[in-house]
């Protein structure tokens, strides 16, 4: 078996929470040695939120298990004068430097791109903000519900006339911005190759959210008209819709060709007769007849369970998809079979697995993420630092070692 192709390479995860942190997991994925920055004695605030109201209740810190593999913590107080110069010792040394720390709080420790490019030209240094680095909002906070959800349009387009906004899932807007920072960082990184020389690599989770709800945003630059907000039962494309078998499990159709799909649809539901109703006979009838036309076939999806929809569906090639519950996922076993969980190798659990392969490329298998400050000793020591050295830092609140 060979290496992991990013064995060797040193990457400072400078980073709270997900977005970040997520992007430094990846390239743990494929080897690179993660050392992520902590604050002492609590570390990432992202260690807490599974305890937060409203999560999923578990003896596992499972959001901080998807983010924070493979990684060793350094628990290190950047407000220090020595916290400062091990941290710029540790860059002068890194090939990647990942955060989503706030422009103010990089000036203040002195570890904005600026700061550190003199002291290591080749180093990839790659930043997420909320809004950006300019503008009237460049020092804004953001998290992925605002600066990805809402900001992009998705909250207000994904509920129908008789509903609410909902919120967005933990890390939603996060995993997808994680992977364009991975991107530039890889694109950084052959740059390197080519040049010698390091870059600046910089993502928004604003701009992911436009570029993620893009064909939409597309409608508003060019000045599209939109229609009203339709429901379930006016929807002027019931094709285009979820609907619910006997036993109450959901399924969502995506019919984008009615002359096609419209017989097979009624061959699946052996009503042949559906056919010749005019009320359902062209796309303006179904328009028109919206209502009658979702009671009816409502009242056809209510006769079976799930599986017999899924045999019917199958044999008369109508596509489909489940709507599973979240719980339901994690025991997908197409999912399961394509390689989209991975067992951990420290723990009897498995976790996600990031989302790209490459053939003839090994991916290391996870381990769960450290303790706060678990390796600070072990990092300072890999600097140089003697024993009495790293016990004077500890004791002076520089370091915390768990």
């Amino acid at each position: 078996m060979s290496e992991p192709i990013l064995k060797g390479l040193r990457v400072i995860d400078a980073a709270t929470y997900i977005a970040a942190p997520s992007c430094a997991a990846i390239l743990s994925d494929y080897g690179a040695d993660v050392i992520k920055i902590e604050r002492p004695p609590f570390g990432d605030p992202f260690r807490h939120l599974y305890q937060t109201p409203g999560m999923p209740v578990s003896e596992y810190n499972y959001p901080f298990i998807v983010d924070n593999r493979n990684k060793r913590s350094l628990a290190l107080n950047l407000g220090s004068a020595e916290g400062a110069e091990i941290f710029r010792k540790l860059a002068a040394q890194a090939d990647v430097l990942v955060t989503n720390y706030q422009p103010q709080m990089l000036s203040r420790f002195r570890i904005r791109y600026e700061d550190l490019e003199p002291l290591n030209p080749r180093l990839i240094y790659a930043s997420v903000t909320g809004y950006g680095e300019v503008g009237e909002e460049a020092e804004k906070p953001g998290y992925d519900m605002t600066a990805y959800f809402a900001r992009s349009g998705l909250m207000t387009y994904l509920y129908n006339a008789d509903g609410e906004p909902c919120t967005s899932p933990c890390g939603f807007g996060d995993h997808p911005t994680a992977i364009s920072l991975f991107s530039g960082v890889m694109l950084a990184l052959y740059r390197r190759t080519l040049t010698g020389k390091g870059s600046k690599v910089h993502t928004t989770l604003m701009h992911n959210g436009a570029w993620s709800n893009a064909s939409l945003v597309q409608s508003g630059l060019v000045g599209a008209q939109w229609p009203p907000k339709w429901t379930r039962k006016t929807n002027p494309n019931p094709f285009v819709s979820h609907y619910q078998a006997g036993d109450g499990k959901r399924f969502m159709f995506c019919l984008l060709d009615p002359a096609k799909d419209w017989p097979k649809l009624c061959a699946a539901m052996e009503r042949p007769d559906l056919l010749h109703d005019p009320r359902f006979a062209t796309t303006d009838a179904r328009r028109e007849h919206c209502q009658e036309f979702v009671a009816t076939i409502d009242a056809e999806f209510a006769k079976y369970p799930m599986e017999e929809w899924a045999r019917r569906f199958h044999e008369h090639d109508v596509l489909y998809g489940i709507v599973p519950t979240t719980a339901e996922v994690a025991n997908d076993r197409q999912m399961a079979a394509n390689g989209v969980f991975v067992e951990m190798t420290d723990a009897p659990i498995r976790t996600v697995d990031s989302p790209m392969r490459v053939d003839g490329l090994e991916k290391r298998r996870p381990q769960m993420p450290p303790a706060v400050g678990q390796h600070s000793r072990e990092i300072l020591a890999e600097l140089g630092y003697s024993e009495e050295a790293i016990a004077r830092c500890e004791a002076e609140g520089t370091l915390y070692a768990g």
